[in-house]
């Protein structure tokens, strides 16, 4: 059986392996949490990633796991309504559509159960990557030594693995000018299955609850050039955020304040990854790690979803040259439709109706299974 390491459990590192146990493959995920990752945002799930998800029999799970919300509120600094509508929402877009906006980690948790048959290694990361003809030997920060047939990144935005074999990340990534901040916090405003939000100038604030008054998230969010940060250092971070938007109006100071003590606080810009190649030699990167579309999209969580599938369905054709050249002539157009989508219409979300063409603008084969 040939054997893969995947850096990073999210969506795109359960969905791959997911796909190469089906293959035939034997798979390791190394994640640097010591435990799956929770929190995060709303995501959605759109065009062909609906099919992926319905090929791997968890279509029916996730729509009843959906965050259900029914529309949004806009208010300006003093709380005074701006427009209201039960037509569609910032986070999933119309509301009367096929697609399905479910919470990030609601997600995670469905596809990591689909992953009995692979071996995690949690609280550690890959250090040092060694390719030869046959093989990869990887150096992690804890666990011993070992060689890998292939080694996947789908670490994220700020992959290791994309460092290691790529180099630097600045390389690669397009800066968009907005940092957005993200938590779980109580839900004081006692709304349901609904978003509130206030949009100032350069600035946002917004407080959403979801899946049936069970789930309640605040976003914080702000226009900026590249700023200079820990990418480990919470509190530094959590200042940066109090320090552009604390006085904003409106709840804002409440929602600081949830953010402080959020259990699960994410914060960071809104970029894109874009680069001529996704693989090299024995090593690929998928998802974000590859080709991140940035949260201003709406497509993330898709891409990983369709890329994971293509990728394993190629891999379990071919050798891994061939594989990956493979991988790139299904995706490349599909990916730069929807990073499109995330500076189409600057200042706003994109066009329903263009994000309707790019998230099923692929057409997936039938790669077949062996199990």
């Amino acid at each position: 059986m040939p054997t893969v390491l995947i850096s990073g459990s999210g969506i795109a590192g359960a969905t791959l392996a997911y796909w190469l146990n089906r293959h035939g493959f034997k798979t390791t995920i190394v994640e640097r949490a010591p435990e799956p990752r929770l929190g995060g945002q709303a995501v959605d799930i759109r065009g062909a990633a609906l099919d992926v998800v319905e090929r791997m029999g968890v279509l029916a799970e996730i729509k009843a796991a959906k965050t259900g919300m029914r529309g949004m509120t806009v208010v300006d600094r003093d709380g005074n309504e701006l427009m209201s509508t039960t037509e569609e929402t910032l986070t999933g877009g119309l509301i009367d559509s096929p697609d399905v906006e479910i919470m990030r980690d609601d997600l995670v948790s469905i596809l990591n159960r689909l992953t009995d048959d692979t071996k995690y290694l949690f609280d550690d990361t890959i250090t040092a990557l060694e390719q030869d003809p046959e093989g990869v030997l990887v150096t992690f920060e804890n666990a011993p030594p070992r060689r890998y047939d292939l080694v996947i990144g789908a670490d994220g935005l700020h992959s290791r693995v994309r460092k290691l074999v790529f180099g630097d990340e600045a390389k690669f990534r397009s800066h968009l000018g907005v940092y957005l901040a993200i938590f779980s916090m109580d839900n004081h405003l006692g709304i349901e299955d609904w978003q509130t939000m206030l949009h100032g100038d350069n600035l946002m604030a917004m407080v959403y609850n979801a899946r049936g008054g069970t789930v309640t998230r605040g976003m914080l969010g702000f226009e900026s050039d590249v700023l200079d940060f820990d990418h480990r250092d919470l509190d530094a971070q959590k200042r940066i955020v109090e320090e552009r938007v604390g006085d904003a109006g409106w709840e804002t100071p409440q929602i600081v304040k949830a953010m402080w003590a959020a259990p699960d606080f994410y914060f960071d810009a809104m970029s894109q990854i874009k680069m001529d190649r996704w693989s090299k030699g024995r090593v690929g990167l998928v998802g974000d790690a590859g080709y991140c579309p940035a949260p201003l999209s709406g497509q993330g969580t898709s891409a990983a979803l369709v890329g994971a599938y293509v990728l394993a369905g190629e891999l379990a054709k071919a050798d891994p040259t061939t594989a990956f050249d493979a991988y790139e002539r299904e995706l490349r157009t599909y990916v730069e439709q929807n990073q499109a989508l995330a500076t189409a219409n600057p200042g706003g979300p994109p066009a329903p109706e263009a994000v309707a063409a790019a998230a099923s603008g692929i057409t997936l084969k039938d790669y077949g299974t062996r199990r």
